[in-house]
């Protein structure tokens, strides 16, 4: 993956049946400090609970419904967001 979705893309996931929407990337799990590539809610609920995040990683994406909103900030953040992914994997 070169490329975080944006936020607000919404995705089905594989072997998903209902479509989540990203709201944060780069997103460690607090129970036991493992990184994942996204966070999101249900589509179109929204954040119900800490009981409907979901944390995955690009690959486990199957489909990709909607591209979230892209603009100069986005642009800047997605530099800063693969400086650090190219770290990690160095």
């Amino acid at each position: 993956m070169n490329r975080y979705l944006p936020l607000g893309s919404v995705v089905l996931l594989d072997g998903g049946e209902k479509r989540i929407m990203i709201y944060g990337r780069r997103q460690q799990a607090t129970a036991d400090g493992t990184m994942w590539d996204y966070a999101a809610c249900l589509y179109p609920e929204g954040h119900l609970d800490d009981e409907h995040t979901f944390l995955f990683n690009h690959e486990q994406i199957e489909r990709v419904f909607f591209l979230g909103y892209q603009e100069t900030d986005e642009f800047e953040f997605q530099e800063a967001l693969q400086a650090i992914a190219s770290e990690d994997v160095a």
